[in-house]
């Protein structure tokens, strides 16, 4: 009777995978061997136009789009669970990967060399004004437009076609936020960037154990809070089993806060600066507004070290080739799984990419960074203004959860599924 019922419960197991496995589409294999075909060209491009740096940030660039695109790894999302639903779960997951992050930044940092000799610094912003306001209307902004920075990019690579919109304004924001930034600089209050590592007497080792305290604590309020409001569990995507699950299906959100963690420190030590998104939006913006004719060589935000990066080509940004890496990543984890579908999208939800657009990008020009820059980038590297970046932006959602139905947009009493 026992082996009959161990039969039984092994069959039903069986059955369970099966079905599981029935619930992904089949991989888009023309998709996918053009998406290959694209990334090689560019790679050989990268190659024969740049420097070995430019090529090996593509690569990179792929693997993140790739791993938030499996893992559907949001900020937005989890910033908006813990403030609607009290569900913290996906935010402890950025709390693992800023914890690894820290920990891989710390002695890179202190030893302050590349792979290629080249002196590495991190992200550490300055605290002021434009600080406090970007922040907020950043996270605002995320809320309305339906991702973040790096949600914004592998949504686009996966086919949301409504992001290409939150993308475009978020372009156009950045822009006039880069034509902006010297009045909210230098016109309003604004101290000098503060490192947990090197403006106090800690060191890398005091602010690496500071930080692994305080993301403790804050991991233990999020469990606090969950408790309390009885939060809802959040759903998990359809996914394959073993070694198939690497391609195709879902990536446990811990797995992929890891794997983000480690590409950032090579992006660190490949370029000498974190992995960052939103400067290379203004960059787009300012030159296609150059190519209207607009002065903005005299703009006080392309001065400086930024004039060569503004006369260079495009491809010699290493910003710009990490967000092509990671569209094209995000394009072939969706085609990889049979879900690549561009989605149609109504007017209000056009509108509510716009205004969210216009809102990331200002306030990510603003606030010296958006969810990667200033949030991922500047806490691995100690700054405190990373910190501030991330309670301001969580104010911002927990405004937005008030405007998102004006713009036909739900709150949400249980999970989402998207960044």
């Amino acid at each position: 009777m026992e082996s009959k019922t161990l039969v039984t419960a092994i069959d039903d197991k069986k059955t369970l995978k099966n079905e599981k496995d029935t619930t992904l589409n089949r991989p888009q294999m023309p998709l996918i061997i053009s998406g290959l075909v694209i990334g090689m060209a560019l790679l050989v491009y990268l190659m024969a136009t740049q420097t070995i740096v430019q090529s090996l940030l593509l690569v990179i660039g792929l693997l993140l789009g790739y791993t938030l695109f499996h893992a559907r790894f949001g900020f937005t999302s989890a910033f908006r669970r813990l403030m609607s639903v009290g569900n913290g779960r996906a935010l402890r997951s950025h709390l693992v990967m800023l914890a690894v992050a820290v920990t891989l930044f710390a002695p890179i940092l202190a030893l302050g060399y590349s792979f290629f000799g080249d002196t590495v610094s991190g992200y550490v912003g300055p605290i002021g004004v434009s600080l406090f306001v970007g922040s907020f209307l950043f996270g605002i902004g995320m809320q309305l437009g339906g991702g973040c920075a790096s949600g914004t990019l592998y949504a686009v690579g996966g086919g949301r076609s409504v992001m290409l919109v939150t993308l475009l304004f978020f372009i156009i924001g950045s822009t006039i936020g880069a034509y902006h930034l010297p009045f909210w600089t230098e016109e309003l209050p604004s101290f000098e960037p503060v490192s947990l590592a090197t403006s106090t007497d800690l060191g890398y080792a005091g602010a690496w154990a500071l930080s692994i305290a305080l993301f403790a604590l804050i991991a233990w309020v999020t469990l606090v809070v969950e408790r309390k409001k009885r939060a809802p569990k959040m759903a998990s995507n359809p996914s394959t089993h073993g070694w198939r699950r690497l391609f195709r299906g879902s990536w446990p959100l811990f797995i992929a806060a890891v794997v983000l963690a480690v590409l950032n420190a090579l992006t660190l030590m490949t370029r000498g600066a974190p992995w960052g998104i939103t400067s290379a939006f203004a960059l787009w913006g300012s030159k296609a507004a150059q190519f209207l004719g607009m002065d903005v060589a005299s703009w006080g935000y392309w001065q400086g070290a930024n004039a060569e990066v503004l006369n260079a080509s495009m491809f010699a940004d290493s910003t710009t080739v990490l967000n092509i890496g990671v569209i094209l990543g995000a394009f072939l984890a969706s085609a990889a799984g049979g879900l690549f579908k561009p989605s149609a999208f109504t007017g209000k939800n056009a509108a509510a990419s716009v205004f969210g657009g216009l809102l990331m990008g200002y306030g990510a020009r603003l606030a010296f960074g958006c969810n990667i820059g200033a949030y991922f980038g500047g806490i691995a590297s100690f700054s405190l203004h990373g910190y501030i970046w991330g309670v301001m932006a969580l104010a911002g959602t927990f405004a937005a959860l008030y405007m998102r139905p004006k713009f036909g947009l739900s709150v949400p009493k249980s999970n989402d599924s998207f960044c």
